[in-house]
């Protein structure tokens, strides 16, 4: 069906990438009218009305995985290209993702007693002597809704953390996040140390953040790059498919 919501054709125009337009477009204009409300209200942040759309659609007989990925996700998405491009800043993408949330605390307990197991297990963490974790944090939770189980280790996260986090949950994807140049270069010490650690032909690792590029991604020893929390969640699914085998229990 058509937007129905021009507030949400308005936020639509912010896109610009074709293929990134052609995507969030294809998902809201395959959902209904009350998803398009939730998605609108999780991009401007109105967590009070997220939260009673959220519940208003459950009560009409609608799929908890539908609201997550017609509504939540799709708003989030949007949220994500805007954050990337300096349309929205911090503070913008907070109160968001609180919106979302405030719609995610009456689908949890739903998507957990369906007893649906994870498709795979994230490590996140901002590498060791960076701060910053907005990007990180949104990409971990677009992670979590599209079905996988994210561990997030915070920010300043040294290797060996990484590499026992890995090893305490069993993970197939490690997800790095550097902002600034100087920091970076942990990137490829993680990388470095997993394969010291005997581990790097079990874990598929992936970096993201303002400092990087998918060229010097590739060049410190990732195997993904995430431009945004979009890009992050279909680069992860893919990885997952080029591990020999992969648990898809979580602890």
């Amino acid at each position: 069906m058509p937007i129905t919501n021009d507030g949400l054709e308005e936020e639509l125009s912010w896109v610009t990438i074709p293929e990134e337009k052609r995507r969030i477009r294809g998902v809201l204009e395959n959902a209904t009218a009350l998803m398009q409300d939730i998605a609108y209200n999780v991009i401007v942040g109105e967590h009070h009305e997220a939260d009673r759309l959220t519940k208003e659609a459950l009560d009409k007989g609608f799929q908890a995985n539908t609201i997550l990925d017609d509504g939540l996700i799709a708003g989030m998405s949007v949220v994500g290209v805007k954050f990337r491009d300096n349309i929205i800043f911090v503070p913008e993408v907070l109160v968001a993702a609180r919106a979302m949330k405030a719609g995610m605390k009456h689908l949890e307990p739903i998507l957990t007693a369906s007893g649906i197991k994870p498709i795979g297990t994230v490590i996140m963490g901002t590498v060791q002597g960076d701060l910053h974790d907005i990007g990180k944090n949104l990409c971990g939770m677009m992670l979590s809704g599209a079905g996988f189980t994210v561990h997030d280790l915070g920010v300043d996260t040294k290797p060996e953390e990484f590499i026992d986090a890995v090893k305490k949950h069993n993970a197939q994807i490690v997800g790095m996040s550097a902002l600034l140049t100087t920091t970076m270069r942990n990137i490829e010490k993680t990388n470095l140390a997993f394969e010291e650690s005997g581990l790097r032909d079990k874990v598929k690792t992936m970096a993201g953040g303002a400092a990087l590029t998918e060229e010097l991604a590739t060049k410190m020893k990732c195997d993904g790059y995430g431009q945004d929390a979009m890009a992050c969640v279909e680069r992860a699914k893919e990885l997952l498919k080029m591990l020999p085998s992969h648990s898809t229990s979580s602890s």
